[in-house]
């Protein structure tokens, strides 16, 4: 018996659509009337649809499994296409590397968007808004500052490095900081979201049998 191993068959463009589309394919690039070509092209994108069903909620569907055909026959077929036919040197070319921004963060553990944020308020007018805003910063490095150093932090350190990190622009007053204990302190609760009662099930023993 003569059998056929994947390893001997040809390399499948796109695996999705299996390997009956791709030998459909190749017997539609064969063809050497072009008629028959189109004909065969429009029978083939019909069956293609019909395996992917999934496709059709996305936009310009067609247009997807003409791009789809067009590369599973390795850019060979030649068709009337209602769709501009893809190039092999668009789909492989590698896309533009894109520069990571360098700048320097001035402190590690607030990050570079706490400084666009107090870069954001130091130029809003001044008002209750600007002020709630800046209050709502400072609450935030702090709770970055005890997170990242795991020690204690007087709100005095929180404000003189915001007003580093504003160069001046920014001078907070009679600002209430939350207490570091809210940051980790946190109430022992069951599954139920309710505090555990301890020795609930034992009293409950107790008093069963003082009643027996």
């Amino acid at each position: 018996m003569d059998l056929e191993y994947n390893t001997e068959r040809g390399k499948l463009n796109l695996s999705e659509y299996g390997r009956n589309i791709q030998k459909m394919i190749n017997h539609a690039i064969a063809e050497p009337n072009r008629e028959k070509r189109n004909l065969i092209a429009r029978s083939i994108i019909a069956v293609m649809g019909q395996l992917n069903p999934h496709l059709r909620d996305i936009t310009d569907f067609n247009h997807k499994l003409w791009d789809h055909l067009f590369i599973i026959s390795d850019f060979k077929l030649d068709v009337d296409s209602p769709y501009p036919k893809p190039s092999k040197e668009t789909l492989t070319q590698l896309p533009e590397k894109i520069q990571y921004p360098r700048k320097d963060i001035k402190y590690i553990h607030y990050g570079k968007n706490i400084e666009l944020m107090l870069e954001k308020a130091s130029n809003m007018e001044a008002g209750p808004e600007r002020d709630s805003l800046i209050e709502i910063i400072a609450n935030l490095m702090k709770k970055f500052y005890v997170s990242f150093n795991r020690e204690n932090v007087t709100d005095e350190i929180i404000l003189e490095q915001l007003d580093k990190l504003t160069s001046g622009k920014i001078k907070p007053k009679n600002i209430q900081l939350i207490h570091i204990q809210d940051f980790t302190n946190r109430p022992n609760t069951g599954s139920s979201g309710k505090k555990k009662k301890s020795g609930s099930k034992q009293s409950g023993s107790k008093s069963q049998n003082k009643k027996y």
